[in-house]
C-alpha cells in the first residue's frame, strides 16, 4: 500500500482535519439544546468541562482544516506548470482549467473553498467562545441561543460544502505527487 506525500497530506486536511470539524460542528447543535432534550436545566461543572475540551477541539479542527488547506494543499494545487508540458497530471489547477467541462470545478469549487470556508472556523470560534463565556446564560436566553444555533448552522453548511467540493475536485483532479509513501509492503 502506498501513497504519496501530497496523498496523505490530502486525507489529513480532508478526512481528519474537516471531517472531525462537520462531526463536532454538529454536536454543537445538541449543546445548545441539551437541557430540553434531556429535560433537565441541571448540567453539571463537570459537563461544562468537559463542553469547554469538546469546543476547543473543535475550534482547532477547524482552523487546521483551513490552514492546512491553505498551507499544504492549496500551494500543490495552483502549482504553475512548464510552458510546453503537456501532461498536467501534477498541476490540478491548469488540469482542470484545460477542459471546458472541468473548468467549472476550479472556479465555483475552488473558489468557495478559498474564500467562504474560511467563515466556518471563524464562525465556530465565535460560537465557541459564546458558549464557553455564557454557557448557563444560553440556555436561558433564546434569542442567543438562536443566534448562536444559526452561526453554527452556517458554519457547518460552509465547510460541509468545501467537503463535497474538495472530494469532487480530488477526483477531477487529484493533488498527486511527492515522496511515495509505503504503509505496508506487498508480499
Amino acid at each position: 500500500m502506498q501513497l504519496t506525500a501530497r496523498e496523505l497530506a490530502t486525507a489529513i486536511h480532508g478526512m481528519l482535519f474537516g471531517g472531525l470539524f462537520l462531526m463536532t460542528c454538529f454536536g454543537v447543535l445538541t449543546f445548545l439544546y441539551r437541557p430540553r432534550i434531556a429535560r433537565s436545566a441541571e448540567v453539571s461543572e463537570a459537563t461544562y468541562r468537559w463542553d469547554r475540551a469538546y469546543l476547543i477541539v473543535m475550534v482547532l479542527l477547524g482552523w487546521g482544516a483551513v490552514l492546512s488547506g491553505t498551507y499544504l494543499i492549496y500551494p500543490y494545487y495552483r502549482a504553475a506548470a512548464p510552458s510546453g508540458m503537456t501532461n498536467l497530471a501534477l498541476y490540478p489547477q491548469r488540469l482542470l482549467l484545460s477542459r471546458p467541462d472541468t473548468a467549472g470545478w476550479h472556479e465555483l469549487g475552488m473558489e468557495w473553498k478559498e474564500h467562504v470556508a474560511w467563515m466556518a472556523p471563524i464562525l465556530m470560534t465565535m460560537a465557541a467562545w459564546v458558549l464557553i463565556r455564557y454557557k448557563a446564560s444560553v440556555d436561558e436566553h433564546r434569542s442567543l441561543r438562536a443566534l448562536v444555533t444559526a452561526f453554527v448552522s452556517a458554519a457547518l453548511l460552509a465547510a460541509g460544502i468545501a467537503g463535497i467540493f474538495g472530494a469532487f475536485l480530488n477526483k477531477k483532479a487529484p493533488v498527486d505527487g511527492g515522496r511515495v509513501i509505503t504503509l505496508r509492503s506487498g508480499t
